[in-house]
């Protein structure tokens, strides 16, 4: 044949590629490739060391008896690829929990024969998921979880609470909780701070949470020094779990909220003028520590204090994951029946808080099971509402101003005359000096009452903001009490 009539090499491979997968976008315009009849897809565009698209081509061709194909071939094969493929249909990708058809939920296992958990309304099934309804993405940070057991009877849920240390019956019914919502892809979950003494088994507690849900490769880790680090090990997986804290910065504790309840990031593509990446995320977050200090507001909305107690008796790092390993099965099988339970369950929405949908969960876990995990979570807000003003001066201020009003009573005056008012409270009799970080404006003030508003309306002081005429104004009300009847129906 001449030279002029063999088929390009870049042609060869495209039609290779074109037999043997199937290629899609997502949202952000992503080109991703899926092997036919598997349910894991891998971007074009990865460079990565191993398990990337340009790899398993390479691969295929090779034991196919097609041959082995240089460099150049290979680039120009998947740039005609990726040009086609952005006029396919749009399918988004999914990292460990993912929707499905008919309401059911998804729980990939990460396994290479790509077998996966379906969650549906009457039970949950073993099975590969086609490719159209879900599509996995993996990283190096996606490890294998075992074949879950069927009919354990609840028996995983006794063995996972004999493992940790958990101080009470409410602690370990708020841990369930947390886990049943990480099944779900849609609903956010607060974020569980692991607390106790030195030697709680706090670490060790957190890591069986996590690997119930990630798998046994999975561990926990130091808080990254920047943004940037944070968020790149949040979208790699599923939950995130950093241990040992002991101080939450503001930046950190803004981008834990956002974590939490969900955000994006916008930054420039590499290599590019105007090109950007998009970043969406909303994870599950897991921490530990013994104090981080001043927690603020609308992190201590979005936080889940689950108290460890010190063990009787310690056993060996050793024998206790061999038995964690041994019985994970058994766990995650009746963490699937426990979840398949609440999500049949009815339950009014308690609308008073923040985490409505966590606050729902915790209801219908209760009607299900006979646990008390919304009074649980109603009191471990509580706590943290106390643990805030403690830590803010300006909190407990306003409370004290508060004390002196009447029920029903509302004051106004502008931010400025606020800041007056409350300084002087503060400094009182003796003028004594006011503490770092103590409102210098109005506007500085204003802002701070914002997001103290939570935690004020939480000991029934309620700040809000309105303009008459040409002013603006900050209201201070005492709601007046309600009836001793409708008191107790409210708890």
């Amino acid at each position: 044949m001449a030279e002029d009539e063999k088929t390009p090499a870049r042609e060869i491979i495209t039609d290779y590629a074109a037999a043997h997968f199937r290629y899609f976008r997502t949202a952000d315009g992503t080109v991703y490739a899926q092997k036919n009849g598997h349910p894991v897809a891998r971007p074009i565009r990865s460079q990565g060391t191993t398990g990337s698209h340009r790899q398993e081509l390479m691969v295929g061709l090779y034991r196919d008896g097609i041959g082995v194909f240089n460099g150049t071939a290979l680039k120009e094969a998947l740039d005609l690829i990726e040009a086609l493929a952005l006029t396919e249909e749009v399918q988004p990708v999914h990292i460990r929990v993912a929707p499905g058809f008919d309401g059911a939920t998804w729980l990939d296992l990460g396994r290479d024969d790509g077998k996966s958990v379906r969650i549906h309304p009457t039970g949950w099934d073993i099975l590969v998921p086609d490719p159209r309804e879900v599509c996995w993405r993996r990283t190096q940070l996606t490890g294998e979880l075992p074949l879950p057991v069927k009919d354990t009877d609840g028996k995983g849920i006794d063995l996972l609470l004999r493992l940790t240390n958990f101080a009470n019956a409410e602690t370990e019914s708020l841990a369930l909780a947390w886990l049943v919502g990480c099944l779900g892809p849609s609903v956010p979950v607060p974020a569980p701070f692991l607390t106790g003494p030195q030697g709680a088994g706090k670490s060790t507690g957190a890591r069986m949470l996590l690997r119930i849900i990630e798998g046994m490769s999975s561990d926990l880790r130091r808080s990254p020094k920047d943004e940037e680090n944070l968020i790149a090990a949040v979208a790699a997986g599923w939950v995130t779990a950093l241990d040992n804290l002991s101080h939450m910065a503001p930046d950190l504790s803004d981008l834990m909220c956002c974590i939490v309840t969900g955000a994006e990031t916008v930054k420039r593509a590499l290599f590019t003028d105007g090109d950007v990446v998009r970043s969406r995320y909303r994870k599950p977050l897991l921490l530990t520590g013994i104090d981080v200090g001043v927690i603020r507001p609308d992190l201590a909305e979005r936080l889940l204090p689950l108290h460890l107690e010190r063990p009787r008796v310690r056993r060996s790092e050793e024998e206790l994951w061999a038995e964690y390993e041994q019985v994970l099965p058994i766990i995650l099988g009746s963490l699937l029946d426990l979840t398949v339970k609440v999500r049949a369950a009815e339950a009014d929405i308690p609308t008073d808080l923040r985490m409505a949908d966590f606050a729902h969960l915790c209801a219908r876990l209760d009607a299900a099971t006979g646990f008390g995990s919304l009074s649980a979570y109603r009191a471990r807000l509580d706590d943290l509402n106390d643990d805030v003003i403690e830590g803010d001066l300006l909190a407990q201020t306003v409370l004290k101003h508060a004390a002196g009003m009447m029920p029903g009573e509302e004051t106004r005056m502008t931010s400025s005359e606020w800041l007056y008012a409350l300084t002087g409270l503060y400094t009182g009799e003796e003028y004594r000096p006011l503490p770092k970080g103590w409102p210098t404006t109005g506007k500085v003030l204003s802002d701070r009452l914002k997001r103290l508003q939570p935690t004020l309306a939480a000991r029934a002081v309620l700040v809000d903001w309105g303009r008459t005429g040409a002013a603006r104004y900050i209201a201070m009300t005492r709601p007046p009490q309600p009836p001793a009847h409708q008191q107790n129906a409210l708890h």
